[in-house]
């Protein structure tokens, strides 16, 4: 990846409380509420069946993200992990064997590829878009601290821990709040046990028009099995190539289901 210069010192943020860590223990019930969701999961908006890649979190594995990749996959989208076990962030190897299978996979299939990530899969989302902007189709993350520092979030020590790399150090090779080159949706919680919710909001982008944040109600740990996270999924990616719109809170059940954007 290449280096970032002459960057902006990240915001810092708080990382998330006792108590918001606390409700991250809710995240098999948001698995368990797709089976009830699923009526309106099947009518989800249905795409191109362009391929998409999915990153998972910090020391998770495509085991994870499994259950979204089913669900993508029932909605016709040629499906891939990451293919690298459990994610113990960018040591030897890891980013450059994850750019050739973006560009593998894109070449292979002779279209552009989306890639959704989760947490940390997010910034391998960000970064690999900002790399290979022919390759990338569209970028979705979820949960994903780009926008400010890496103590505005609960899981750094971890970081450091599994990747055996000081994550302050680390930070300074990217130009994280950055936005991709192609449309990028960030998916967030303010109800975030792990992640600051503030360090997950793409500020707006004068060389990209076509960034957004969506807010859900979940948890960190139940981001990539919650149903409206899910819904936000599917919506974005059914998008026809450049014909990027923002994402709509279409009727009273969606107003509900996802906050008002313009709330403080």
């Amino acid at each position: 990846m290449a280096k970032a210069t002459k960057k902006a010192p990240p915001d810092h943020h708080p990382a998330p409380n006792a108590w918001l860590m606390a409700l991250e223990l809710r995240a098999p019930w948001e698995l368990w509420s797709v089976l009830p969701s699923w009526p309106a999961l099947a009518k989800a908006p249905v795409g191109d069946g362009h391929p998409v890649i999915v990153f998972p979190g910090l020391s998770a594995s495509d085991g994870s993200t499994l259950p979204l990749r089913a669900y993508l996959n029932n909605l016709g989208y040629d499906i891939s992990g990451w293919n690298q076990g459990y994610n113990f962030g960018p040591r030897a190897g890891v980013l450059e064997t994850a750019k050739r299978q973006v560009r593998e996979t894109a070449e292979a299939s002779g279209e552009a590829v989306s890639l959704v990530g989760w947490s940390l899969g997010g910034v391998y989302a960000r970064e690999l878009a900002k790399e290979l902007p022919r390759h990338v189709r569209s970028v979705i993350t979820l949960g994903t601290p780009f926008s400010g520092s890496h103590k505005s979030t609960n899981a750094w020590r971890l970081y450091e821990l599994t990747s055996g790399r000081s994550i302050a150090q680390e930070v300074e090779n990217f130009d994280l709040p950055a936005a991709p080159p192609v449309p990028t949706t960030s998916i967030y919680s303010r109800t975030d046990g792990v992640v600051a919710w503030p360090s997950s909001l793409q500020a707006p982008c004068q060389n990209n028009p076509h960034t957004e944040n969506v807010e859900v109600f979940a948890s960190h740990i139940g981001l990539g099995l919650n149903p409206s996270a899910w819904w936000v999924v599917a919506d974005r990616l059914a998008q026809a190539a450049g014909q990027w719109k923002p994402f709509e809170r279409a009727g009273k059940l969606q107003q509900w289901v996802f906050p008002d954007p313009t709330r403080p």
